[in-house]
């Protein structure tokens, strides 16, 4: 104690002997005398406020929805969404960065007609910094109608021409080319971005997931390698916090689920079994990255693991996700304490004056009588943005008589679809396409089917929310044993369920690699090894995708025909056969897919309550 205090002594001596010398040229200066030294504040933090979306796919303008009292309600819409941005903008002026996790393509009329210019157009309005390379940016191919590019044709033509359109960059630091191992030249970067807010140097790294060699189109994908998102982001923020980022976002088009957003704090809700972005961001060593928006699953996610926040929205258009980050102005670090989120923040024009939501699934049982006023956000009125109105509207009139075309069909009772079991919309479908064929069995992967196909009269344009995809009718003729072989691995990958006709499945109660545990035919028959089986499918499945090349790789080409020579894609042809047909598409009841207990536990799955959808 005492050598402290005279250590203590000893060094006060020496700041007043120090304070007490000469020096004429901080004197001379009132800035830097003690006594305005006394008056300055400390630095506040910088506030960056950074905003998200995914999974867009098309989504120009908002969803509406009938709820049980006859009212109609609007959620999404991009003018809406733009009138949000400007209270965000005027809320915190330069330090807003808007940006996007992917997928903003394929999924309306839309967009697909002109392979993606509008939203390239809408996004240049809406002034987006960057935006993550999802899977379904590979999905148009070459430009023009052709969806499989023929001899001479660039595989990425569509998809380099919304590049150039783009007044900002479409990122991913995890997509080589297989041959020279470089960033694709058509990308027109190294897959980051660096950008500076009130001063601040931002970092942004995109990222697409690996997965995307698997479920994307083999022929617009052959040339490409998928890289693990880890080593490729450690990589990558190296070469930022060289160029001087103080901040680094991660924009990946790469999902998890976490089912309660009411804690962010709470991660417990989150599923751990199939988490593609909180198994990289947990990988990543501390202080990596400052914040991660994701996609690709469209679940909304809104929660911290360790100090990254980490979110996400369904999607569609319907929400965005938000995040402030506060920097220290001396170290020029985040101080992860003051991290503020929001997560999912729903775009609505209107509100249900007494929940404040437009949301439909939490206004099913208000009544009638029920007032929808003009949103608030930031205090202050959510005014849609009339130049964007304009864009979209001059972009709906494009589609609009094609879109209310007729089809020439009834549905009795609304096709439900389900991406996890059997479904109405599913057997329809399937049905549909075996018997136009005259095939022995028919399989469909769920995630094609967009939508449910609506009660009614549906026209052009509700099929295609159905089918967006612009596949076309393939023909393959397998053995049993193949066939066997190829539904083991169509079931095998997850908790997804592929549709089917002609068959009779049976599967474990729990997703695993050998879910599979009985085939027959539709008629209890069982397979014959040797005997060869005619089947039906989207071209997408026959070229291998969704992991089925490990079999459709090894058949001899004689076996399969892709359909591209055909005057119908498999849209257009179902869409050919109920007009002329003119019968109602009705579901047959369940009952082709099973299930067996096998002892495992798997909680997140309920098959009996999925199947009442």
């Amino acid at each position: 104690m005492y050598s402290s205090r005279l250590l203590f002594a000893l060094v006060a001596l020496a700041a007043a002997g120090c304070a007490s010398a000469p020096r004429p040229a901080e004197t001379s200066s009132p800035a830097s005398s003690p006594s305005t030294q006394a008056l300055q504040a400390p630095a506040e933090p910088v506030r960056l406020t950074l905003v998200a979306t995914n999974d867009f796919h098309g989504w120009l303008m908002p969803h509406k929805t009938s709820l049980p009292s006859g009212l109609e309600v609007e959620q999404g819409g991009a003018a809406a969404f733009a009138g949000y941005l400007a209270r965000l903008r005027a809320d915190n002026p330069g330090g807003v960065l808007l940006l996007d996790a992917g997928d903003l393509f394929q999924g309306t009329l839309a967009s697909n007609l002109t392979e993606g210019a509008p939203v390239i157009d809408l996004y240049n309005q809406l002034g987006y910094a960057a935006a993550a390379l999802g899977n379904h940016e590979f999905d148009y191919g070459p430009v023009g109608p052709r969806s499989v590019p023929g001899p001479g044709e660039d595989a990425f033509g569509a998809l380099t021409a919304r590049i150039r359109q783009a007044r900002f960059p479409l990122l991913t630091v995890n997509v080589r080319d297989a041959a020279s191992g470089q960033h694709p030249a058509w990308l027109g970067n190294d897959g980051t971005l660096l950008v500076t807010l009130k001063g601040v140097k931002v970092g942004v790294v995109g990222l697409t997931t690996p997965s995307t060699a698997h479920i994307a189109n083999p022929a617009h994908v052959s040339s490409l390698r998928f890289e693990d998102m880890v080593p490729t982001t450690l990589e990558a923020v190296r070469r930022l916090r060289a160029q001087g980022a103080e901040v680094v976002v991660g924009i990946a088009h790469a999902g998890g689920k976490c089912s309660d957003l009411s804690n962010p704090r709470d991660n417990s809700s989150c599923d751990r079994k199939d988490d593609e972005i909180l198994d990289f961001v947990e990988a990543l060593p501390p202080g990596t990255v400052d914040a991660v928006f994701a996609g690709h699953t469209h679940q909304p996610m809104g929660h911290f693991f360790g100090d990254v926040p980490v979110l996400a929205t369904s999607g569609l258009g319907r929400s965005f996700s938000l995040v402030e980050l506060f920097v220290d102005p001396v170290s020029r670090k985040v101080l992860p304490a003051s991290t503020r989120l929001q997560s999912a923040v729903p775009v609505c024009a209107r509100v249900e004056e007494k929940s404040g939501t437009c949301d439909p699934r939490k206004l099913k049982d208000v009544d009638a009588s029920a007032r929808f006023v003009p949103a608030t956000f930031l205090g202050q009125p959510v005014v849609p943005d009339t130049t964007v109105e304009t864009l979209v509207g001059s972009a709906l009139a494009h589609v609009d008589e094609v879109q209310r075309r007729p089809i020439g069909v009834t549905v009795p009772e609304q096709l439900w679809r389900n991406y996890e079991d059997e479904s109405a919309l599913g057997d329809v479908l399937t049905d549909e396409l075996r018997e136009m064929e005259g095939a022995d069995f028919a399989l469909v992967n769920p995630g094609g089917l967009r939508a449910e196909l609506v009660a009614g009269t549906p026209t052009y344009g509700d099929v295609y929310k159905v089918l967006p995809f612009d596949n076309t009718v393939a023909v393959v003729t397998l053995t049993g044993a193949e066939l066997r072989r190829l539904l083991e691995l169509a079931y095998g990958g997850g908790p997804s369920v592929f549709q089917v006709s002609g068959l009779k499945v049976t599967l474990a109660s729990c997703p695993a690699k050998d879910r599979l545990r009985d085939v027959t035919l539709a008629n209890g028959k069982p397979l014959k090894p040797d005997a060869l089986y005619r089947g039906v499918m989207p071209d997408f499945l026959a070229r291998g995708a969704e992991g089925l090349s490990a079999v459709l790789g090894s058949v001899p080409p004689g076996r399969i025909d892709l359909g591209t020579a055909r005057e119908h894609n498999l849209r257009e042809a179902l869409i050919a056969r109920w007009g002329s047909r003119k019968a109602p598409l009705v579901a047959p009841a369940l009952g082709r897919i099973s299930y067996v207990e096998d002892g495992a536990q798997c909680p997140q799955r309920d098959a009996r309550s999925r199947r009442k959808r």
